[in-house]
C-alpha cells in the first residue's frame, strides 16, 4: 500500500504579479492534535529577479528551508546568502526582512504555534534571533539509527525555541531505519537528487527532490536509498508534550532514544 501523507513537489504553482506562489501543505486533515497545535507548513517559490516579504508572526515561531538554489534574505543590516539548503528564523514580529530570489528558489515555510510552556521558557532563554545557518555549519551527529556512510546534522536543537528541532541526514545508498519517539511528529523535505523509499510501517512511496511528507509519532519509519542513489533530506520534529520536562530529564540523564522510550512507555 502506497503512503498517502505525502504532498510530491510537481504541484501547479499559484504565482503572482511579483513572481511568488505560496500553497499550503495540509497534511494533517486526519490528525485533530496537529491543527490544535496550530502547526502549518507552505511551499512557497520565488522566481528568478523576485523579492518577497513574508508576513510576521507575532506569537509563533517560523522556519524557512531553503531548497538551495541562490537567493539572499535581508534583514535589517544582515543579508544572509544562500548557496546550499540552509535555514532561516526571523525574530517574530520584532523586524521585517526580504527574500530575493538570484534563480528559481523553493523554500518551505514551517509556522509553529507556541503554548504556556514555550512561552516562558522563552523569557529565561531561547536560541538568538534571527537564526540563520547553511546546513553544513550545522553540529554533526551519529545515531544508532542511521546506516553506515550516513552523515547527520542538527540545526535547531531541543528546547533551544520551544516544541520544534530540526536537522539534515545525507548519504548514498544508506540512511535512516527507525523505530518512532512515542511522542515525536515528523515532516520531511527531500533535497539534491533524492532518490530513495520512505517506508512507515510498510507503506511505501518513491521519493524525488521537493516531496514533502508526514509521519505521525510511534510510527517506525525507514528512509533508504538503493546503492549508488541519495537520501537527502530534512526533518522537522515536534514534541508532543505540553510540558518538555520528560524531554530535558532524557537530555539530562544521556538517554538513548531507547532507553527514553522504555521508560517512557512504564509510565
Amino acid at each position: 500500500m502506497a503512503y498517502p501523507y505525502v504532498c510530491k513537489a510537481d504541484v501547479e504553482k499559484n504565482y503572482d504579479e511579483k513572481g511568488y506562489s505560496q500553497i499550503e501543505m495540509p497534511l494533517d486533515a486526519d490528525f485533530e492534535e496537529i491543527k490544535r497545535s496550530d502547526i502549518k507548513f507552505y511551499r512557497c517559490s520565488l522566481k528568478a529577479g523576485c523579492s518577497v516579504t513574508p508576513k510576521l508572526e507575532e506569537d509563533r515561531i517560523v522556519m524557512l528551508i531553503f531548497n538551495g538554489k541562490r537567493a539572499c534574505i535581508r534583514c535589517g543590516e544582515d543579508v544572509f546568502h544562500v548557496t546550499q539548503p540552509a535555514f532561516f528564523l526571523p525574530d517574530f514580529a520584532k523586524q521585517s526582512y526580504d527574500i530575493g530570489a538570484l534563480e528559481d528558489v523553493e523554500f518551505i515555510m514551517g509556522v509553529f504555534g507556541m503554548n504556556d510552556w514555550d512561552r516562558e521558557n522563552y523569557l529565561k532563554w531561547h536560541k538568538h534571533l534571527p537564526f540563520f545557518v547553511m546546513y553544513t555549519d550545522g553540529v554533526q551527529y551519529d545515531q544508532d539509527c542511521k546506516k553506515p556512510g550516513t552523515r547527520s546534522w542538527s540545526i535547531l536543537q531541543g528546547m533551544q525555541l520551544g516544541h520544534v528541532t530540526a536537522g539534515v541526514v545525507r548519504a548514498v545508498g544508506a540512511g535512516t531505519d527507525e523505530k518512532g519517539h512515542p511522542e515525536v511528529h515528523q515532516w520531511n523535505y527531500c533535497l539534491g537528487d533524492s532518490d530513495f523509499d520512505l517506508d512507515v510501517e510498510g507503506e511505501t512511496t518513491p521519493q524525488r527532490p521537493g516531496d514533502f511528507s508526514f509521519i505521525y509519532a510511534g510510527k517506525d519509519h525507514k528512509l533508504l536509498a538503493k546503492p549508488n542513489k541519495e537520501v537527502f533530506y530534512v526533518w522537522i520534529e515536534w514534541y508532543t508534550s505540553d510540558d518538555l520536562t520528560e524531554y530535558w530529564l532524557s537530555s539530562v540523564h544521556n538517554e538513548t532514544a531507547k532507553e527514553a522510550y522504555a521508560r517512557i512507555m512504564e509510565k
